[in-house]
């Protein structure tokens, strides 16, 4: 493990089924007990599950530019990115369930949007460069949009002002 000690602390609620906090327990609302008592400020990063990382690499910086920085020395593989006020992880995790098996872009499946500058702009490098892609300049958001997919299936929405 690179020398590093695993760091973490597994919580699981001994009375889940009584206490009503459990996943069953939300199906109706979020009981009164428990709003408010969280806030959440922002997004901070969002983590993909990649198969080969050398070659998600390529497409994320390539085809994307996005900017790798420093990562920790985990003792598994990935890459973080630079994504404005937040980040992007690679994670290279074989027994994920997260991968959705296939390339085909399907735009209402789980995706990220990574917003760009110039819609036209980004269409054209994914041309240039032989990307698949779904354009969708006019849609019912305030947004146009294309969607693309990472090596190993990842769904990924750029968009910008129409």
């Amino acid at each position: 493990m690179n020398g590093l000690r695993k760091s973490y602390i597994v919580v699981r609620p001994m009375e889940t089924a009584r206490s009503g906090y459990g996943p069953a327990a939300f199906r109706g609302g979020v009981p009164t007990k428990l709003r408010q008592t969280m806030q959440v400020e922002s997004l901070h990063h969002v983590a993909v599950c990649v198969t080969d990382l050398e070659r998600a690499r390529r497409f994320y910086r390539e085809v994307l530019g996005l900017n790798e920085v420093p990562r920790p020395p985990f003792d598994f593989g990935g890459a973080w990115y630079e994504l404005g006020a937040g980040q992007l992880h690679l994670i290279v995790h074989p027994p994920t369930r997260t991968l959705r098996g296939t390339t085909d872009i399907d735009t209402r499946d789980g995706h990220l949007a990574l917003r760009v500058p110039d819609y036209r702009a980004a269409l054209d490098r994914l041309h240039r460069l032989g990307v698949p892609c779904v354009a969708k300049p006019d849609n019912l958001t305030p947004w146009a949009q294309i969607y693309v997919t990472d090596p190993d299936g990842n769904v990924i929405e750029l968009n910008a002002e129409k």
